[in-house]
């Protein structure tokens, strides 16, 4: 990269689905707004909500205001958004972030490269405490991010939509759903994100319809890249409830499920390369320092190294329940197929002249 930004231009998608986060809504938008490289529309998509779609079109002038036309959850949302893009790239902006505004700035120098097909960024955790949405709309940049809860290991950032200790700038095999950006002639190849993968109106935090796309992406154009930078940085915001241990054990174990389809859709080389050297580098090292901190006199070391442990042995469980239960439904669809294929033969046989055709 030469340090000059191209003419590259920016659809900016943002998923919205509850009331409850309309000041979030509204400083996303603002933030997207007040980029230094300006974006050529902003769309914001509403799951399968007529009352907050309603009140969006009202309230966000010169944004294009849409309802998901696909199944209720972020996949189908994300697609219905890419569906009405025009512009080169699409970016993607969590409904509870907002986005610094040298952002698109960021990611609009690596189009310049034509094996780019796509460009992530770095996403850092709000926690609780930190500026309010009301705030942000008007200043998206917060003056404060919160308290980070003394057990919580960096190394698990992502069970927050967060950046997490060990992801390096450079090529990178996914990039994290709510922060990153797409090359709009990249989705009819990929074909687009997976309505049976990720966020929807499941109870459980699911998530990974952004990885499965983007190995999806790169298995059929094997000569495309996926770039992290961290240049390109937003804030995304921590509820109360998700900096609880008991949110964080429910979500590495919906991980492991998540992990199950991807490897189902993708293969379990691809799906899990990323994952094998996190678990056998990084989360050891992560534990091995959080106890030399509570020797050296911080006594939270020994929550970060007891809740690594737990959040690994929590993730593999849900994989394997996962892959268990994908087994025993794809056996169930051999077998149901293999009972239609007889019933058909038996018909054939049965018919008049009909003996002896297989």
């Amino acid at each position: 990269m030469n340090g000059q930004v191209n003419d590259v231009g920016f659809s900016v998608v943002i998923c919205a689905y509850t009331e409850k986060r309309w000041d979030d809504v509204h400083a996303a938008v603002a933030s997207v707004r007040n980029q230094r490289h300006a974006p050529a529309e902003i769309i914001v998509v509403v799951d399968h909500n007529p009352a907050l779609y309603a009140r969006l079109q009202r309230s966000l002038t010169g944004v294009t205001v849409v309802e998901n036309r696909e199944g209720r959850g972020l996949s189908g949302g994300k697609n219905t958004g890419v569906a009405v893009a025009r512009g080169d790239v699409v970016a993607f902006l969590d409904d509870d972030a907002v986005a610094a505004p040298g952002w698109l700035e960021a990611f609009a120098r690596h189009y310049d490269d034509p094996a780019v097909a796509g460009v992530g960024g770095l996403t850092l955790p709000m926690w609780p405490g930190s500026t309010p949405s009301s705030e942000l709309i008007s200043a998206p940049v917060p003056e404060t991010t919160g308290t980070r809860p003394g057990w919580f290991p960096e190394e698990f950032d992502w069970t927050v939509g967060c950046t997490y200790r060990g992801m390096r700038p450079g090529p990178i095999r996914n990039l994290m759903g709510g922060n990153a950006s797409f090359r709009r002639e990249m989705f009819p190849v990929a074909g687009g994100f997976s309505t049976g993968i990720g966020r929807s109106f499941h109870k459980r935090p699911l998530g990974c319809e952004e990885t499965e796309f983007c190995i999806r992406l790169r298995q059929r154009s094997p000569k495309s890249e996926l770039v992290y930078d961290d240049q390109a940085v937003i804030w995304h915001r921590v509820p109360p409830e998700r900096a609880r241990f008991s949110y964080f054990r429910e979500r590495c174990y919906a991980e492991g499920l998540s992990k199950a389809l991807v490897t189902q859709s993708v293969g379990s080389q691809d799906g899990l390369a990323s994952e094998r050297a996190h678990a056998l580098k990084t989360l050891p090292r992560g534990a091995v320092k959080g106890l030399g901190d509570a020797f050296r006199g911080e006594p939270a070391g020994i929550g970060r190294a007891a809740a690594i442990t737990v959040g690994l042995a929590w993730t593999a469980w849900g994989y394997g329940v996962g892959l268990g239960a994908a087994r025993l439904q794809a056996r169930r669809e051999r077998r149901a197929l293999a009972r239609g294929r007889n019933r058909a033969r038996g018909r054939t046989r049965g018919r008049p002249g009909g003996e002896g055709v297989a």
